[in-house]
């Protein structure tokens, strides 16, 4: 019998609270893509931790809200189920955000599972002590959560006192994964999302939440220490291709190089990155386009 820890564990929270940021930094490098705006993240992102004698496998998820539009409830809908196969939850709220009406969502859904969960309450640095002990003491009161851990993500202030926490709670199991291993996603769904991260960073309101990406061709060259990528940013309107584009091309070769440069770091070598802009009309109101994009 080996006396290992494991489990599955649930990142959740509502949107643009820090949960991919969370990732990020648990993992010790980029898998899951960020930006400033809400419902960055589309699809559940797998990260693997490994600490001495235990193994923790984090599913990061999009935010849950009120969800309007097919796109959002299929994202919201990837969260929640998320739920049903997990060993333990990280509940992640927003010390600056103290009543959104999103944490209530999901506090109901915890009750409704009596799933044991961890607040990590993210950034701390924002606010005041003054503030924070009184929102400590009021998150008491809504569930009985094994710990609460305020937290700066972005600043890595308590994430290994929160690892810790998590390592408490989890129960004996195999190691699931080799000790290699970081995420179960391959290089080319990161591809894709990192080059989607950048129309998010670099574009305006409106723009990012009619962008998909799609990579059409992700070849290793052998010999040559080189992979060459081919990918289509699709969009719901001609106005939006022309942002994206830009005056000249400008814009998409800023998108280019930017997420170019993300990939080499991901895959370790040079990348010959080709990007395309394809209008796809209402794609996010399409059942079955939401589906042929991956979401």
């Amino acid at each position: 019998m080996s006396n290992s820890k494991s489990g599955f564990i649930a990142i959740i929270g509502a949107p643009n609270v820090g949960k991919s940021t969370l990732l990020n930094q648990l993992l010790g490098q980029k898998i899951a893509i960020t930006s400033g705006k809400p419902q960055t993240t589309r699809h559940r992102i797998l990260g693997v931790v490994h600490q001495p004698g235990a193994q923790l496998i984090f599913l990061d998820t999009p935010g849950i809200h009120r969800a309007r539009g097919a796109l959002n409830v299929r994202m919201v809908e990837v969260a929640t189920k998320v739920l049903a196969d997990v060993d333990l939850v990280v509940f992640l709220t927003d010390a600056t955000y103290p009543d959104n009406p999103s944490d209530e969502i999901i506090i109901k859904s915890l009750r409704k599972r009596d799933l044991p969960a961890i607040l990590a309450i993210n950034k701390v640095d924002l606010v005041e002590k003054e503030i924070l002990l009184p929102l400590i003491e009021q998150w008491q009161k809504e569930y009985p959560f094994r710990a609460i851990v305020p937290i700066s993500a972005l600043e890595r202030i308590q994430i290994d006192e929160l690892l810790a926490e998590m390592v408490a709670v989890l129960p004996q199991g195999p190691l699931y994964y080799p000790e290699d291993t970081v995420t179960d996603q391959p290089k080319r769904f990161i591809a894709a999302e990192m080059i989607r991260e950048k129309v998010f960073r670099l574009t305006g309101e409106e723009i990012p939440y009619a962008v998909a990406v799609t990579v059409e061709s992700f070849k290793e060259r052998p010999g040559k220490d080189r992979i060459d990528i081919h990918a289509t940013i699709h969009v719901e309107r001609d106005s939006q291709k022309g942002i994206i584009v830009g005056k000249h091309g400008a814009m998409l070769k800023r998108i280019g190089e930017r997420a170019r440069q993300d990939i080499e770091h991901m895959v370790g070598c040079k990348v010959f990155l080709k990007l395309w802009v394809r209008v796809q009309k209402r794609w996010t109101r399409d059942t079955k386009a939401i589906r042929r994009f991956g979401y």
